[in-house]
């Protein structure tokens, strides 16, 4: 899924079919990932959980709710407090997810919540051009030693790799950040 560093996934953010070289402007792309990984709307949620409603009627609403499978459940824009040290690089963190998929390994071992949701960054590279950087799910995961949390795990990084293709990012081309 890209080039590896620390136990991170770093992805360039091409607009472009794979094998050109030319990345979107980090806010190009953001407002893409934005539109294409819709933020979690905590308020039904909360009144799915406030009534009681059936598992079912979540997990549709899950997938109705997130087209590539994938929810913002956090967002941060680090720019303002690193600019504070001198620090120029725009940079946005996200813990990006699904619930419903989060479920199916949280039933074996809540500590999951530890690594899903996913952390995402998007961050502005050599003349303002877009990268994205994420864990590799299933590594994460697979720590506990659960064969059914890492086989959710190898499922969210086939569902990673297709969120990063409707993106027309190259998840397998390595590459690295200046």
């Amino acid at each position: 899924m890209g080039r590896q560093r620390n136990g991170h996934q770093f992805v360039p953010a091409s607009g472009h079919p794979a094998g050109l070289r030319h990345r979107p402007a980090v806010e190009q792309f953001r407002a893409r990932y934005e539109a294409a990984v819709p933020a979690l709307d905590e308020q039904r949620l909360a009144e799915f959980a406030a009534r009681g409603a059936a598992w079912p009627e979540v997990v549709a609403d899950a997938d109705a709710s997130a087209p590539h499978g994938f929810l913002i459940f956090w967002r941060l824009d680090t720019t303002p407090v690193m600019s504070l040290a001198g620090n120029t690089t725009r940079c946005t963190a996200y813990l990006m997810g699904n619930h419903t998929i989060a479920e199916q390994m949280y039933r074996h071992d809540p500590a999951v919540m530890l690594y899903v949701p996913l952390r995402t960054v998007i961050y502005a590279g050599p003349d303002d051009r877009a990268f994205f950087a994420a864990d590799q799910p299933s590594t994460q995961v697979a720590s506990f030693g659960l064969t059914p949390v890492t086989q959710v795990g190898i499922d969210l990084d086939r569902k990673l790799a297709a969120l990063l293709d409707a993106l027309d990012v190259p998840a397998s081309e390595p590459d690295s950040p200046a």
